[in-house]
């Protein structure tokens, strides 16, 4: 059977990196965060744009929510937080939350 060897190497970069397929997806989900937050969470000193990395998970999906139903404003927040459901915002703020600043 030649889909065995096929399918181990689609699962060997999550196991490599240790990470559940879950937790591979919402790495990816927070790595769209890093142009303008930095990489895991982490802005670049001096930027106008806060880090993500430890922000209490409820703060954050507080300003998520209300970047979504544009009661705070932003430039381009509202537009990206519109992409993501409620389960996916929990889990950028548990992952950000989780993340050393």
């Amino acid at each position: 059977m030649r889909t065995i060897p096929f399918l181990l190497a689609l699962a060997a970069p999550a196991a490599a990196l240790g990470q559940s397929p879950d937790a591979l997806q919402v790495r990816t989900l927070a790595a769209t965060c890093a142009n303008c937050h930095g990489t895991d969470g982490r802005a670049v000193q001096g930027s106008s744009v806060p880090g993500l990395a430890g922000m209490p998970a409820g703060y954050m999906m507080e300003q998520l929510r209300s970047f979504r139903d544009g009661s705070r404003p932003a430039t381009v927040m509202h537009q990206i937080a519109k992409g993501f459901n409620d389960a996916q915002l929990q889990q950028l703020a548990a992952w950000f939350a989780a993340q050393k600043k």
